[in-house]
């Protein structure tokens, strides 16, 4: 009897439960496939345009951080990041003003970003601000560094020597070079994971120059109150001649600069016989510089002037220290908007505005520091010599 085999029949049976089992596993899969998500894996750099117009690749959300030059450094407080700064230049590391009548020129930390963060002032040491140290920097091995006041050059030198990503900025003012100062603000925000804080920066400045503007807009040029700016500092104290034709705080209120066809921008001296002709209503004065206003309005020839003989002279705080100090710009403004117009901010508490704008900034209400360094808000009295 001939003997059927079995075992093309198991083959059979075998192939068809392959086929079986492929089908069931292509479906699952095919059923999982729409909803299936491939886990997310963050950036571990950016790649930026500096304001060098620099190509620059940095790590994303950098933690470990320098600034170089001024700026840089009240920058990083501003976005909220001062926790990341590993070093600082000299400048940062200097004494608080001390002198005895409480005003005088800034020293080193006078800036209201500093007194807010006292603690940036023991961090290592950099170097000074106009030559950058790579083996001091290198020391503190940083992730990135922001520097003002650089050309590409100088960056891409410094970048060279560290092997360190180095991203130019440029700390700008609120005039004409407010683009660029929000620029940079940006550009910092981005970098650090701060795009957020960056637009309520500038929300927080556009707001109150918005506000100023309003009060004062409406108020008629040949009604306005000749003002002169004196003593204002620049690389140094400065007699009651140094003024400033564009000075950012009276722009804003819209005020009357006796001075402002002296120039187009920055510190200016002009002579005696000029101010005289003015003979301005109000005269304000840098109290940075007060030293050496009170000693030339000993001058009997300056008592003439209608605002000595009027009691009509006014502190501001310096705001020109380490490049601009925009809290105090802004804070500036209020003060001689309640000095000129005082009908128009008569629901503003100037120590109290001033602090507000400190906060949002800096993260402090410092006006009472400020105030101990430099006068604060308040009539100045000059009497002459004998």
């Amino acid at each position: 009897m001939k003997k059927i085999s079995c075992f093309p029949a198991l083959c059979i049976l075998i192939l068809a439960a392959c086929v079986v089992i492929a089908g069931c596993t292509n479906q699952s899969a095919g059923t999982a496939s729409p909803t299936a998500k491939s886990p997310e894996v963050p950036a571990t750099t950016l790649t930026v345009t500096d304001l060098m117009n620099r190509t620059v690749t940095v790590p994303a959300s950098p933690q470990r951080i320098i600034g170089v030059g001024a700026g840089d450094v009240r920058m990083l407080v501003y976005l909220q990041s001062a926790d990341r700064i590993v070093g600082v230049d000299q400048m940062e590391k200097g004494p608080f003003n001390a002198t005895a009548l409480g005003m005088g020129l800034p020293s080193g930390r006078d800036n209201p970003y500093s007194i807010a963060h006292p603690e940036l002032g023991e961090k290592p040491y950099i170097g000074t601000n106009r030559i950058d140290n790579p083996e001091l920097i290198i020391a503190q091995r940083p992730d990135i560094i922001f520097a003002t006041w650089r050309t590409a050059k100088d960056a891409d030198a410094l970048q060279e020597k560290t092997g360190v990503p180095v991203v130019t900025l440029v700390s700008g003012d609120l005039g004409k070079n407010k683009p660029q100062f929000y620029q940079s603000l940006r550009l910092m925000g981005k970098i650090l994971g701060k795009d957020e804080r960056a637009e309520a920066v500038i929300s927080s400045i556009e707001s109150s120059i918005a506000d100023l503007n309003s009060r004062t807009k409406d108020v008629a040029k040949d009604q306005s109150k000749k003002v002169y700016i004196g003593g204002v500092s620049f690389n140094g104290a400065h007699g009651l001649l140094s003024t400033e034709p564009t000075y950012p705080s009276l722009k804003m209120v819209n005020g009357n600069n006796v001075a402002s066809g002296a120039g187009t921008g920055g510190q200016v001296m002009i002579d005696k016989e000029q101010l005289l002709a003015w003979d301005p209503d109000v005269i304000f004065i840098d109290e940075s510089s007060y030293a050496l206003v009170a000693a030339d309005l000993k001058d009997p020839v300056y008592q003439s002037l209608r605002a000595v003989k009027n009691n009509q002279i006014y502190g501001l705080m310096p705001y020109n220290w380490y490049a601009n100090n925009y809290d105090t710009v802004l804070a500036n403004a209020y003060y001689m908007g309640k000095i000129l117009y005082p009908d128009k901010f008569a629901d503003v508490s100037v120590e109290q505005k001033a602090d507000e704008i400190y906060t949002n900034l800096d993260g402090k209400a410092v006006y009472s520091d400020m105030k101990q360094l430099f006068g604060g808000y308040k009539p100045l009295q000059f009497s002459a010599s004998p």
